[in-house]
């Protein structure tokens, strides 16, 4: 049965790198869609939204009509989604079939660590988990490789269609071995909720996307978007403090070492996300090499974190975990500060080296404070916290991808827009959106002079993009550190501790 779940896990974890793979051929309109920057975030971003807010409704559905039930529906929707993602014939179809993945992604995570936790004994349970999580690794690892031999033989939308035998074969296991456990007390759904946090999270980044398309932030389809969802957030945030039972408890956030460690996640994946979007278009674009060549690129930093993940989580219990993941939080925000040394001729191993320490760092960043940030909490809250744990880390990469994508976009318009000055008007409304759009309108006039603009000006916009990401994971170590300062022990509460503690949020560590 475990293997089954292990086997379902990495169809998820493969989808979250497979596609940076494709980006830039998706970009091109010779050989893709033509989507724009906006377009390409948000094909990159739907699914991470989709995955973040749909999340506590598929652990309430599985609890009340059976978590097997709701992860086959999972598996359905995204093998059909893949299917649907293959052969879209336009950026809009793909947004969307890419939002589907995601939903279906949201209904298998959820379901099957409920899954393990239902049918394993306690002595097994830990160890079941572990071999769950490392499928994570092996998915992150082998989504850029598929994706540059599938991108490299076929097109571009061949990258979704390895999800289909992964699914079906994940899909016939669970039917055959899988049981369906419910809860005797079941949660109830929350739309509401749903609605509200997926609304405002999509407004949000659909105004930071949109920004980079259009500069100008005094425009009202900039700034109203932003504002309307921040507004939906925050009513997402009151409603849920007050329900009785909320999905998404904020109440977990009133410990500062639960607030730490996660906005320290957050501004990991903030950063990770972007640097994943502008380095397949820096490798493939810029420098031209081919796909297969780029997920080779991408392997060091995959097998860094799996080396991390171990190295971490046995140093934070000598050093703890403030000294350990702080500064692995630390040496990510050099990794990306050593993204500006990479230029057109960077020596590859340099960018492999840069990527395999980033990676180890990330590892050790992760491993330990998610472990720290549960364990903070009563027994009774460490379901609730795990949920909200992975729902905000969700949350970083949508952002990331909205926000350092725009600085990216916004960054390389500017900088070519001097190169574009003496084209005909529709080749300057041509080349304009990105650096894929400049180099083909290039190639039509066969002005290669030009194509070195484009490389230039995005080399400018990576530095400037990378520099952003350098910030947010600097905060993010400085507040990790802060919050795990001193180690301290805590005695084991009480029942009635415990059921004070999960009744008012009054949590552990303050």
């Amino acid at each position: 049965m475990l293997s089954v779940l292990v086997f379902a896990a990495v169809l998820i974890w493969i989808d979250t790198t497979i596609l940076g793979i494709a980006l830039e051929r998706i970009a091109d309109p010779r050989t893709g869609l033509g989507a724009t920057p906006g377009e390409l975030q948000w094909a990159v971003g739907s699914y991470a939204l989709l995955f973040a807010t749909a999340l506590f409704a598929a652990g309430a559905l599985g609890d009340r009509y059976g978590h097997r039930t709701i992860l086959v529906l999972g598996l359905l929707c995204f093998g059909a989604a893949s299917l649907w993602a293959a052969w879209a014939g336009d950026a809009t179809g793909l947004i969307l079939a890419r939002g589907l993945m995601g939903l279906g992604g949201a209904m298998m995570m959820p379901t099957s660590m409920a899954i393990i936790g239902a049918t394993f004994p306690p002595e097994r349970r830990a160890g079941a988990i572990a071999a769950w999580s490392a499928s994570s690794g092996v998915g992150v690892a082998l989504g850029p490789l598929l994706g540059g031999v599938l991108v490299d033989h076929f097109w571009w939308g061949s990258v979704f269609l390895v999800n289909l035998p992964v699914a079906a074969l994940a899909l016939v296991g669970v039917l055959v071995v899988v049981p369906n456990p419910k809860l005797a007390q079941r949660r109830r759904p929350d739309p509401v909720g749903l609605v509200l946090s997926t609304a405002g999270l999509a407004l949000l980044a659909y105004g930071l996307i949109e920004a980079g398309q259009d500069t100008d932030w005094t425009r009202s389809r900039v700034w109203a978007p932003v504002l309307a969802g921040l507004a939906l957030l925050a009513a997402f945030t009151a409603f849920e403090w007050r329900s009785p039972a909320p999905s998404f408890d904020p109440r977990l956030f009133r410990n500062g070492r639960f607030s730490a460690g996660n906005l320290a996640l957050a501004a990991l994946f903030f950063g990770i996300t972007g640097q994943m979007f502008y380095g397949n278009f820096y490798l493939q674009g810029a420098r031209g090499m081919g796909a297969l060549d780029t997920g080779l690129a991408f392997l060091p930093g995959a097998l860094g974190v799996a080396v991390g993940s171990g190295l971490g989580a046995r140093l934070a219990k000598r050093f703890g975990v403030g000294l350990v993941s702080g500064t692995g939080l630390l040496v990510v925000a050099a990794g990306f500060v050593a993204n500006l040394a990479f230029d057109l001729d960077t020596p590859l191993v340099w960018f492999c080296t840069v990527g395999f320490v980033s990676g180890t760092a990330m590892g050790m960043t992760i491993a330990p404070t998610v472990a720290a940030v549960i364990a903070v909490l009563p027994l009774d809250r460490m379901g609730a916290g795990s949920a909200v744990n992975n729902t905000v880390r969700q949350v970083g990469s949508v952002l990331g991808i909205a926000l350092l994508g725009t600085i990216l976009t916004t960054t390389y318009r500017d900088r070519i827009e001097p190169s574009l000055a003496g084209l005909p008007a529709a080749a300057r409304d041509a080349a304009a959106p990105s650096a894929e759009h400049t180099r083909a309108v290039a190639d039509a006039l066969h002005r290669p002079d030009l194509a070195d603009s484009a490389n230039h000006a995005f080399i400018v916009a990576m530095h400037v993009t990378a520099a952003s990401a350098s910030v947010v994971a600097f905060l993010g170590a400085v507040l990790l550190v802060l919050a795990f300062r001193a180690r301290r022990t805590t005695p084991a509460p009480s029942p009635a501790t415990v059921q004070d503690t999960g009744r008012t949020g009054a949590l552990q560590g303050r």
